[in-house]
């Protein structure tokens, strides 16, 4: 069973090597922007990255994201995002490693519940996070995009 782990600084090339076989949006570019961006997420208070590693390489990632709360006792929102899978990787335990610490850490910090949204229509996918113990349904998810044009 794979072991998931809190990602380092060193971990940034093959993060980005991952999400460029993945079918995920674009990657933060130039590079020097990528490391910026990469170097805050780190830093960030309440941003856990964890990776899953495979033959040398970042087979899986999430982010977990937690917040205070004044609401649910004080107890934290956590908000999951980034899960990504190498496809060569999936099925093998890679993603539900990442998934798993996340909630772990989640629940660690106090958290009342973690919120995820996926965009993929593939059912195999909504399956993977109900295994792991997320319930569709339960909430609406709204999103607002930003403008293509300013506001104003």
């Amino acid at each position: 069973m794979p072991v998931a782990r809190l990602a380092r600084t060193s971990d940034l090339p093959s993060l980005l090597s991952l999400f460029d076989v993945s079918e995920v949006s674009a990657v933060a570019q130039p590079r020097e922007r990528a490391e910026s961006i990469w170097r805050e997420t780190l830093a960030q208070q309440g941003v856990s990255v964890f990776v899953s590693d495979d033959r040398g390489r970042i087979a899986a990632t999430c982010m977990l994201v937690t917040a205070p709360n004044l609401l649910r006792g004080g107890r934290r929102h956590g908000f999951l995002e980034n899960v990504v899978t190498r496809p060569d990787s999936r099925g093998q335990g890679h993603g539900k490693a990442v998934v798993q610490a996340a909630l772990e850490h989640a629940w660690a910090a106090e958290c009342h519940h973690v919120l995820m949204q996926s965009g993929r229509a593939d059912s195999r996918v909504h399956a993977f996070y109900e295994r792991l113990g997320f319930r569709p349904g339960l909430r609406l998810a709204y999103v607002a995009t930003r403008p293509t044009t300013p506001i104003g």
